[in-house]
């Protein structure tokens, strides 16, 4: 543990010391559910940071809706 995350787990510990006991526990519950998503999260997240396609298109398929959806404009750039 570095000493930058016993800080905060320090100064976290003490702003829960003046908590009732019912917040105490749905801070614990949240943080439980907050453990068990993030797993899941992160690695969605990593899988959707390369931009895939879809599963179930075959390449050419890809291939052929990006070349239909191009458009193009005749315009004349003045400089």
């Amino acid at each position: 543990m570095t000493v930058a995350t016993k800080n905060i787990i320090d100064t976290y510990s003490s702003l829960f010391e003046g908590l009732d006991s019912f917040t105490k526990l749905e801070l614990i519950e949240r943080l439980s559910r907050s453990l068990k998503k993030e797993k899941n999260t992160k690695e969605k997240a990593f899988f959707k940071s390369f931009g895939a396609f879809p599963e179930g298109k075959s390449p050419e398929a890809i291939n052929e809706e990006i070349k239909a959806s191009r458009t193009f404009r005749n315009k004349d750039l003045k400089f």
